[in-house]
């Protein structure tokens, strides 16, 4: 008799606890939400060097209320603003991606604004451009995207100053490994001009040269003085990268082959490139 109330004892316990697990189980499903609504303080913009300090325009949104059978998300909601030119449709490989987490407006100052629209979606400044803007929400890992409408708004950047300082006597000469000359070309008089730039503008020099063939090079003010020299950022590769002026490393890398290459140095954006002629 007590074998058989165990038994039974036993099966209550295992029916309970199933009916618990089946219970626990209960999923979770998204039911949706609503598109943010993108507005802004202003439409057209006229940003100019003598107002860098001050406010430029604010861009707000509304909550899209993420909602799920439990009820409206309690997650953080993330954001990011959208910046493009008008027509490209947010596929400009210079688009710019501004994220935000959670907060529901965003104000740029003249300055923030312009180094976004002057140097990193590369428009030309001192004319009016028409640009776009776009708010997308997420939650965590990117997941349920909901994009706001478009603004369509005008804005003229001005030229901001050089990302990496110019040379200051407007000369530049190539010295490296990846050249005949070596490191020892500028300790020695005369120098090669070949390895001289040629200053196309304020903020950009070119030079055709011939590289040997790996190695790498440095780039200098003047001739036998490598405390003013600029040098790549990690990361960078011979087509093309990003620099600084510092004495420091690593060089600017040369191309895996011999060849005629044509460099070109831009200070204005802190970048170099580097094709085969």
């Amino acid at each position: 008799m007590k074998n058989i109330f165990k038994y039974i004892f036993l099966s209550f316990i295992l029916t309970t606890l199933v009916w618990s697990c089946s219970k626990d189980e209960k999923k979770i499903y998204f039911e949706g939400g609503s598109a943010p609504t993108l507005t802004s303080t202003k439409a057209s913009l006229v940003l100019t060097d003598a107002t860098k300090a001050n406010e430029a325009v604010t861009f707000a949104w509304t909550n899209p209320n993420y909602e799920f059978t439990t009820g409206i998300s309690s997650q953080n909601v993330f954001y990011i603003l959208e910046l493009d030119t008008t027509g490209a449709n947010f596929t400009n490989p210079n688009k710019q991606s501004i994220a935000i987490n959670s907060e529901l407006s965003h104000t740029f100052t003249v300055d923030e604004l312009n180094t976004i629209l002057a140097s990193k979606l590369l428009l030309k400044t001192g004319m009016s451009h028409n640009i776009e803007a776009r708010i997308q929400a997420t939650l965590i890992n990117n997941s349920v995207p909901l994009f706001s409408n478009v603004l369509k708004m005008t804005a003229t950047p001005f030229t901001p100053p050089p990302i990496v300082a110019v040379p200051v006597e407007g000369t530049l000469w190539l010295v490296g490994d990846a050249t005949a000359g070596k490191y020892d070309n500028p300790l020695k008089s005369p120098f090669d001009v070949t390895q001289k730039f040629t200053r196309v503008s304020e903020t950009l020099y070119e030079l055709t040269v011939d590289f040997i063939g790996g190695g790498g090079y440095k780039l200098v003010q003047k001739m036998g003085v490598w405390g003013s020299q600029f040098h790549a950022l990690d990361g960078s590769v011979f087509t093309g990268g990003k620099f600084e002026q510092k004495d420091s490393e690593p060089p600017f890398p040369g191309p895996a082959s011999a060849g005629k290459y044509k460099v070109t140095i831009d200070f204005q954006l802190g970048k170099y490139y580097q094709v085969k002629v």
